[in-house]
């Protein structure tokens, strides 16, 4: 079995050998510095989840060697040893970020329980910093979970057009991970080393919106008392992402149309171009197609920006995929509430395998948090997941829902969501992750007012 390291820093000799060899006893691989120099260059060649400081070194203040060791190693854990206790040592320690704080001769027996609840604090923050990693690490598609037929063909065709400049549209039902794909298009093209910026078209006013995308010169409207680079200059020689791009007001769609004919724009109360290089990826839940016979959208815009679709599929469309994702939020969200799982339920596996999944993954997530918040055993089961998916209506294979029994889902799923955030719409906005605009205008069309 590894030993986890440890890092003693003292100029004392006798008293750091001596604490050296004590935590060796109790199974450490201790390492010593006789200054914060020394500890510093140990502390950036080796991974130490742990160091023991004096608080006065020859070259460092233990306070300010403890400021420095979390801005280097924010998940290390930091103990520091005072000659003298005082309160004023230990709140300064405290703030400064260091674990606790030990007197020196007068504490020896908290020494061994102290640094073994360092220790178990830190390798958890390493533990949870490695899966936020895997989580949010931008290197193209390796982070996106799945093996079913569905999902791999999809991830084929966003492989292919990612090494080209190509506009791309992508569709699909709220939380399938559109914005998952943009961000890994965008890692795997030509582009990846410059700025990927991802904005929610239904999050603004048409007005806000206007100022976002394009930016304003100063004294162009009351409040603009500075000229504001918008994002589409921050994107310069990268990609913007346009969620919900099925929101865009009319004058923005004829904008968008003009910076995708010609990579230019004018800024609010400007009378010069801005010449920009950007990729355009954009995504929506609606049908644009439907929209431009109904003119909700520009049909020239429509084509500009459709000259790549890809469909991202539906949850219930890859049910092979439910147990991966299911076990990886698991173990994610088992680190954040300080929680070890052995596994899930074969019953708990075939109730979210039955479920319907209006949500899709982000509802999965959400789910999955939920048991791991619940459960008081080291197995997920059935009791844990929501009373609805209790006894699921089933649905048989190769059977399609119709219009009314989606939008009956729909309805239900928005009125759960508003149940639990007790009526606050932003709230539930949020975590439908759709725009607030988009939610008044469901409720309208549901009767939920």
């Amino acid at each position: 079995m590894q030993k986890e390291k440890l890092l003693i820093i003292d100029d004392e000799e006798r008293l750091r050998n001596l604490l050296a060899r004590i935590l060796q006893l109790e199974g450490y691989d201790v390492l010593v510095a006789a200054n914060g120099k020394d500890g510093l260059k140990k502390l950036l060649q080796e991974n130490i989840p742990v160091v023991i400081s004096d608080v006065k070194l020859p070259d460092y203040n233990g306070i300010d060697l403890t400021l420095q060791i979390k801005s280097i190693k924010p998940a290390t854990e930091v103990i520091v040893l005072t000659a003298f206790g005082t309160i004023n040592d230990g709140v300064k320690a405290i703030k400064s970020g260091a674990f606790d704080y030990i007197t020196k001769g007068d504490d020896n027996e908290r020494i061994i329980p102290l640094v073994s609840k360092a220790m178990d604090k830190a390798l958890l923050q390493y533990r949870v910093e490695e899966l936020e990693n895997k989580l949010n690490e931008k290197f193209g598609f390796d982070r996106l979970i799945g093996k079913s037929a569905a999902v791999t063909d999809v991830i084929k065709l966003a492989q292919k057009v990612a090494l080209t400049d190509t506009t791309v549209l992508l569709l699909g039902e709220t939380g399938t991970g559109k914005e998952l794909f943009a961000e890994a298009i965008h890692q795997a093209s030509p582009r990846h080393n410059k700025a990927f910026v991802a904005v929610n078209c239904s999050a603004f006013t048409k007005e806000l919106l206007e100022s976002e995308l394009f930016g304003h010169k100063a004294g162009s409207f009351t409040g603009a008392v500075k000229d504001k680079k918008g994002l589409f200059e921050e994107a310069n020689g990268g990609t913007i992402f346009l969620d919900e791009i099925g929101e865009l007001d009319h004058e923005l769609q004829a904008k968008l149309l003009r910076v995708l004919e010609s990579q230019q724009f004018l800024k609010i109360g400007d009378t010069k171009p801005t010449q920009v290089n950007v990729r355009i990826l954009a995504a929506t839940n609606r049908n644009l197609q439907e929209e431009v016979s109904k003119e909700g959208f520009r049909s020239d815009l429509y084509y500009r920006l459709s000259v790549f679709q890809i469909t991202l599929p539906a949850l219930r469309d890859r049910k092979k995929d439910i147990r991966l994702l299911a076990e990886y939020f698991m173990n994610y969200f088992g680190l954040k509430v300080k929680k070890q799982f052995t596994g899930m339920t074969e019953k708990f596996v075939e109730k979210l395998e039955a479920y319907n999944w209006p949500g899709n993954i982000r509802e999965l997530k959400n789910i999955i948090e939920r048991a791991v918040i619940l459960a008081d055993e080291t197995v997920l089961d059935e009791s844990l997941l929501p009373y609805e998916m209790q006894e699921p209506s089933p649905v048989k294979p190769g059977t399609s829902l119709s219009a009314f029994d989606l939008a009956s889902i729909e309805k239900l799923h928005i009125q759960r969501v508003l149940n639990h955030t007790h009526g606050n719409r932003a709230e539930a906005a949020r975590l439908l992750n759709i725009g607030v605009a988009t939610l008044y205008r469901k409720l309208k069309d549901y009767g939920l007012e």
